[in-house]
């Protein structure tokens, strides 16, 4: 079974952005559904889940968490015993063999690398954790075990973009008083509400952190519900998604 994935440039270590393409998964979760939590098939999500490890070369199964849009960052120096039951949205690690990933469906993956020190990270980046610092304490946990954050290199995987991101009035003013010279992040299309830049403000908060390199892998999930799963598309759709997996590895 193939299941395909998009790649970042610059990253240098094993990684990969995987999209809906391939899999087990039927029916509206068609495809390379991640995710036990959306009332898939739990033996096609495993048989997934197994694919996209072994189309990075890894035998060792997936390091997951149960995502919960924070900023709380995990420090990982041995696989998770029963992965997706720690609350936090980012994890970090400087050991071989461990696969970190993260999964979405609109939100926006992080996949993060300094080569040199050997230090990884993956972050989930939805509106509430990018506005809380997920980010920043991403690199924050990396730096800890020894990268630079010049070196580090950090690719924006598919997620949701400017255009299809409306808001609303509310989250605008929420998000300004948190903040507050953030007001290039939205636009207001005539006759419309206001529209967020999420991966737009994800990569502002990767360069206050120091970060050396930025790049951005994939398209618009919510723009090509045929290569990705959208959980906002679905809602509009009335039917339920699967969500993608971005994953990245030492060896």
């Amino acid at each position: 079974m193939s299941v395909p994935f998009e790649r970042s440039a610059g990253l240098g270590v094993h990684h990969g952005f995987f999209g809906r393409a391939g899999g087990m998964s039927q029916g509206e979760f068609a495809g390379a559904n991640m995710s036990t939590s959306v009332g898939d098939d739990p033996e096609a999500v495993a048989a997934n889940r197994r694919s996209a490890a072994d189309a990075l070369g890894f035998s060792s199964g997936l390091q997951l968490l149960k995502q919960v849009h924070s900023a709380d960052v995990l420090a990982l120096t041995e696989p998770l015993s029963q992965p997706g039951t720690i609350a936090a949205d980012a994890l970090v690690t400087d050991r071989p063999g461990l696969l970190l990933a993260i999964l979405t469906a609109d939100c926006t993956p992080i996949l993060l690398a300094d080569q040199e020190a050997g230090v990884i990270g993956a972050a989930h980046a939805g509106w509430r954790g990018a506005v809380d610092g997920v980010v920043g304490n991403t690199v924050a946990a990396m730096r800890k075990l020894g990268a630079d954050p010049a070196r580090v290199v950090a690719a924006i995987g598919p997620t949701i973009t400017q255009p299809n991101y409306e808001v609303g009035e509310q989250f605008r003013a929420d998000f300004l008083a948190l903040h507050p010279a953030g007001e290039r992040f939205f636009t207001t299309p005539p006759g419309k509400r206001a529209h967020f830049d999420l991966p737009g403000f994800v990569e502002d908060q990767l360069r206050r952190a120091g970060v050396g390199t930025i790049e951005r892998v994939g398209g618009c999930t919510y723009a090509h519900p045929d290569r990705y799963f959208s959980h906002r598309y679905a809602t509009h759709q009335g039917t339920r998604t699967g969500r993608q997996v971005s994953v990245i590895g030492l060896t």
